[in-house]
């Protein structure tokens, strides 16, 4: 933990009952349920896997009682009475409760001998029964900062104190007693005093409120059987929202200091149209009586699915002004997501983490339907397709790639494998089973499996059996294939013509020679033409596409014999499927020459996506595509490709700047061409695709003329119609003149900060600050970065983090290279999963050059003593860096 705790510990005289037990990975399957052998846990916050299995064969029957005594100051103190019923009362049982204070605890009525180190309490068989037991334990213990548990912030802008819970995997014990594991549902009722001018929230509406002299007591009913982490609290002098046009009470609450940058009716707007949706698709009621969300300050994640009460991050849905397209299709999909989880993880939960692929898999493939099928975002699949989808093709070809479905030996693995595997390819692959299986059928096949399992915990194989009893067929090799196989395919076409018809054409697949897994799969085969239209001007026009549904290394495709000889052949129309296309030949040459004159816009965006991929896989020299790129996108109106493909290019300058050296005419040239570019389109966009070029531009400028023209955006004395400089931009500007040491651009960080108090300002100021290319100012963030004796949030660490070493700075990053690589093992060790998560993505130096990645190669040799995110972490750099120098001996302009 970052916190360094400092309540003393009562700790009875019974000696440990707990010693070190070897971590044993086992399928929740085949755990023995009548095993009675007490198994030792290890003396660390962590539970095994095998500890939870034989904890939860034993205890059943669970309901908490919970009170909690809520301040702004910065403990609580709070009770657990934990009922439940135990079998084989002959030996000892754990409770979690992660570094408190204990002050009492009772077993059955009475004062009970126990011990505890920190993380857990071992209750002696000889205070235990066979049947009904009660055990209360009251306690007092620090609030959380670092988003687990009981999470307390201070808003700088007026000292108010905001309070939300964050339990997962393994964090409720951070803020009660209880038996913290996913198959031991239980009910919770909650009583909760706090300052009177506070709300408090929780899974079930508050039932009633008791006033005192300065302070509230909330009761709330008990809850619907629920696993530990679908749990929550939440209480602050939050702003709320209400709205009745849903079958359900909806709220939603905010900071005071931030309403103004919420508009609430598109949160309603999405969150009536998700539950209407949601309702008709599962067949099964909305499993509670009231929906909350709430957005919150430095959350670790997008958002969690908490029943009922469901948290966001602030930093992505706050806007100052009017919400960006994207924005609110984003706002649109993690709202959905987060429902799909009321159903598909709350109602019907996992038994052990190695199921949470499925519950993110299932929440982001429902997300992406939802969002197509009842919002204003039709386009949803081809914004799945541009962004997480195409994380999932790059993580699904690292050297760390994994299956989908893993074992989980403890919950200190639970997020070892959480990532867009998890989340996207799992998605993916229940597309593709529904492509497979028919939309009704699959559909039958989840409703079947919720109503089986309302308020159970399952496992994958009762979801794959209710798919194949809708669908008529044994689904066992596809769940092998596609669940317990690492590693994407490739398919390519090989075909000939005979008088202008196809005389031969067959689907080549291949895999990865460490992953040679072939998988069956249902495609499109779409067969493209050049021809005129009716204003004469040329365009691609499909001729002919047909399902088809391929396996093994070659696949004769007799049914597209004597279609007309196409120009342009796309294995993959309208993306079925999760495989990598590689152009043949012909296609691949009609792309280049002609990729504006295709019609339909998400073929032209997997044409653009297959040309970016040439280039990372070292096919296609990048400077071609960046010659390409320039001279085709500005004729793109389609929001989304004009997203996707400007993407591309600030990857592309990611990598020239890494290549850069002074006298490098290409890159200094690549660099005004985009300043003017992305300035000149600017200009003349229409007010959606505006905010699009104007990201870009921002991002490139980097001459004085363009920093220029930034200052004159931020100040005034240059204005866009149709383009507000919100907060927002403000600072995103001010960020940008520092990266370039423009002239007074460091007084512009203290001028703006006077203007900006709030969080969120403090932290684009780290970021403004941190970013500029100064040595001595990198070394002082570095040393805060791992010292941290300034007591910083890890919010601002993570800014901090951010803008430490941009591309352009590499011969920066190059001077604290080894400190960093030499010391990780030190840092690994002194920091939590929390962090680390941060600073293994932003912190391990990649140059681009074979220094860097000699240096990477050492490092990966000597992973002893690193956490296992931490070894991919850095597996993954050298990778990176590998790819990098593949790149850049690729271009054929030097």
């Amino acid at each position: 933990m970052n916190l360094v705790r400092t309540f003393a510990y009562f700790i009875c005289p019974l000696v440990f009952l707990c010693a070190c037990n070897s971590v044993n990975t086992l399928s929740v399957n085949t755990l023995n349920e009548e095993q009675s052998t007490f198994i030792p846990r290890a003396e660390n916050q962590y539970l095994s896997q095998k500890q939870a299995l034989s904890r939860s064969s034993r205890v059943s029957d669970v309901r908490y009682k919970l009170s909690f005594s809520l301040s702004e100051e910065e403990a609580f103190t709070a009770s657990s009475n934990i009922e439940f019923t135990l079998s084989n009362a002959k030996i000892p049982l754990t409770i979690d409760l992660n570094e408190a204070e204990i002050l009492k605890l009772e077993v059955n009525g009475k004062l009970a001998q126990y011990s505890y180190n920190k993380w857990f309490i071992t209750l002696p068989a000889n205070v235990l029964v066979e049947g009904k037991n009660s055990v209360n334990v009251l306690f007092k213990r620090l609030y959380s900062d670092d988003g687990e548990g009981l999470h307390r912030f201070v808003d700088p802008i007026d000292d108010k104190v905001y309070l939300y819970s964050h339990f997962e995997p393994a964090a409720a014990q951070q803020m009660f007693a209880l038996f913290d594991q996913p198959d031991l549902k239980a009910t919770y009722t909650l009583s909760v005093s706090a300052p009177a001018n506070w709300s408090v929230l929780s899974a079930m509406k508050e039932s009633r409120v008791e006033d005192k002299a300065t302070t509230k007591v909330w009761h709330f009913d008990a809850t619907p059987k629920l696993s530990p982490y679908n749990f929550s609290l939440h209480a602050g002098p939050y702003q709320v929202w209400h709205n009745n046009q849903a079958n359900y009470p909806l709220r939603l609450f905010a900071r005071q200091s931030v309403a103004k940058q919420i508009k609430p009716e598109d949160w309603f707007t999405y969150t009536t149209q998700g539950l209407t949706f949601f309702e008709n698709y599962y067949g099964v009621k909305y499993p509670f009586t009231k929906y909350d969300q709430i957005l919150v300050p430095d959350f670790l994640y997008g958002a969690m699915e908490n029943a009922a009460a469901i948290t966001f991050s602030e930093r992505s849905f706050l806007t100052n002004g009017e919400m960006s397209q994207s924005k609110r299709e984003r706002l649109a999909n993690v709202i959905l997501h987060e429902m799909a989880h009321q159903w598909f993880g709350n109602l019907v939960t996992m038994k052990w983490w190695n199921g949470l692929w499925l519950n993110e898999s299932f929440a982001a493939f429902m997300a992406t339907l939802a969002t197509a099928e009842s919002t204003e975002f039709k386009g949803a699949w081809r914004t799945f397709y541009a962004k997480g989808k195409q994380s999932a093709y790059r993580e699904d070809q690292s050297v760390t790639t994994h299956p989908i479905e893993v074992p989980i030996p403890s919950t200190a693995n639970a997020f070892d494998n959480i990532d867009a595997i998890t989340y996207s390819k799992g998605a993916s692959a229940l597309s593709q089973l529904r492509h497979l299986l028919g939309k009704d059928i699959f559909r039958q096949g989840i409703e079947d499996y919720l109503t089986t399992h309302t308020y159970k915990n399952a496992v994958l194989d009762d979801l794959i059996q209710s798919l194949a009893k809708a669908g008529g067929r044994n689904l066992d090799s596809w769940k092998q294939e596609w669940l317990y196989k690492a590693g994407v395919n490739t398919i390519k076409v090989n075909f000939e013509c005979i008088n202008d018809e196809v005389s031969h054409f067959e689907i080549v697949q291949s895999a990865d020679v460490n992953f040679p897994t072939l998988r069956e799969q249902k495609v499109q085969l779409a067969l493209f033409q050049l021809a005129q239209s009716p204003d004469h001007k040329d365009e691609l026009k499909l001729v002919s596409a047909i399902p088809y549904l391929y396996k093994g290394h070659i696949s004769q495709v007799k049914a597209l014999q004597g279609k007309p000889c196409p120009d342009l052949v796309y294995p993959n129309y309208e993306d079925w499927g999760f495989v990598k296309v590689q152009l043949d030949g012909t296609s691949f040459e009609t792309t280049k020459k002609h990729i504006n004159k295709v019609q339909e816009p998400f073929l032209r965006s997997m044409l653009w996506q297959s040309l970016w991929d040439s280039v990372r896989d070292g096919e296609l020299p990048l400077n071609e595509y960046v010659d390409l790129a320039l001279n085709n996108i500005s004729q793109e109106q389609d929001y989304t490709i004009l997203g996707q493909v400007l993407s591309h290019l600030e990857g592309s300058l990611h990598y020239l700047n890494k290549f850069d050296s002074s006298d490098n005419d290409y890159v200094s040239g690549v660099r005004q061409k985009l300043e003017q570019l992305t300035w000149d389109n600017l200009k003349s966009a229409n007010k959606v695709n505006m905010r699009r070029w104007f990201s870009a531009y921002r991002e490139f400028a980097s001459s004085t003329d363009a920093l220029s023209t930034l200052e004159a955006l931020l100040n005034g004395d240059e204005k866009l119609e149709g383009l507000t400089i919100n907060q927002d931009l403000r600072w995103l500007i001010i960020a940008q003149l520092n990266r370039y040491q423009y002239e007074n651009s460091e007084q512009l960080i203290q001028t703006e900060l006077i203007r900006d108090k709030s969080d969120a300002g403090v932290k684009a100021a780290i970021y403004a600050e941190v970013i500029r290319p100064n040595e001595d100012l990198k070394n002082s963030w570095l040393a805060i970065i791992h010292e941290n004796e300034e007591g910083l949030s890890l919010a601002k660490l993570r800014s901090a983090m951010q803008a430490l070493y941009p591309s352009e700075q590499h011969h920066l990053s190059e001077k604290s290279a080894e400190q960093i690589i030499n010391n990780i093992v030190k840092v690994d060790g002194e920091n939590d999963h929390t962090f680390m998560r941060s600073y293994n993505r932003y912190m391990i130096p990649e140059n681009c050059s074979i220094q860097s990645v000699n240096r990477l190669q050492q490092a990966v040799t000597r992973t002893d003593e690193l956490s296992e995110a931490t070894k991919r972490a850095l597996l993954v750099s050298l990778q990176n860096d590998k790819r990098c120098l593949q790149i850049k001996n690729k271009m054929s302009i030097q």
